[in-house]
């Protein structure tokens, strides 16, 4: 049985934390990332993995959690709650996608209701709260890739073999009028809440980043 990965990414606030989660994201065979509500951000940090990693967008939680129920897919929530088990444990059953939360707040309650179980990651140390979300991703999609026989990479030297680049993706979705309607909607919802900058491309009625979305 094949046991897959995704990454959904929702209100993380520093959009430049999504390219470095693009990169690891490639580094752990994930299968897709799925961005929810906003589509643009900052590749700062992929280091040219994104052209690697296929990309779907989502306007809505529950939108994205009806994608992944038909993919069999698991939801496993990256928080510390009381009823998280330890990542180190692997308690994952089949191909698992995995909600990463704000940077400051954590998971919302909105998020919390879609996930099927938590993980959470232990620490040793005195000096901090928690890990940055880029990092606590590597170290949660690492366990899942050890837990389900994932490959290892083949290394050239001191480094992993890069792939080709594969060829150019195709767009997501077409822009209708109603998806800007929805777009827009979400925008402002995110604005409320802070986790966005809602008058960086306000108007604009596309996204420049419209070919890194694969088709449904």
């Amino acid at each position: 049985m094949v046991r897959e990965s995704y990454v959904v990414v929702h209100n993380i606030a520093k959009r430049h934390n999504v390219g470095t989660l693009a990169r690891s994201a490639t580094a752990f065979g994930v299968k897709e990332l799925i961005l929810v509500g906003r589509r643009d951000f900052n590749s700062f940090g992929s280091h040219g993995s994104t052209s690697h990693l296929p990309f779907r967008h989502f306007h809505s939680l529950s939108d994205a959690r009806n994608f992944l129920i038909e993919k069999d897919c698991d939801i496993c929530g990256v928080e510390i709650t009381d009823s998280a088990f330890p990542v180190n444990e692997h308690p994952f059953k089949r191909s698992t996608a995995f909600l990463l939360g704000n940077e400051g707040t954590g998971l919302s309650t909105k998020e919390c209701e879609i996930c099927d179980f938590f993980v959470y990651i232990p620490q040793y140390g005195c000096g901090t709260a928690s890990l940055n979300v880029t990092v606590a991703a590597s170290i949660v999609l690492h366990h899942f890739g050890v837990w389900a026989g994932l490959s290892e990479r083949s290394r050239d030297g001191h480094k992993f073999i890069v792939a080709e680049r594969p060829v150019k993706q195709g767009k997501y979705c077409t822009e209708t009028e109603e998806s800007i309607i929805q777009e827009r909607k979400s925008r402002r919802e995110n604005a409320s809440r802070g986790f966005f900058d809602e008058t960086r491309n306000a108007e604009s009625t596309s996204s420049p980043l419209d070919t890194l979305f694969t088709e449904e």
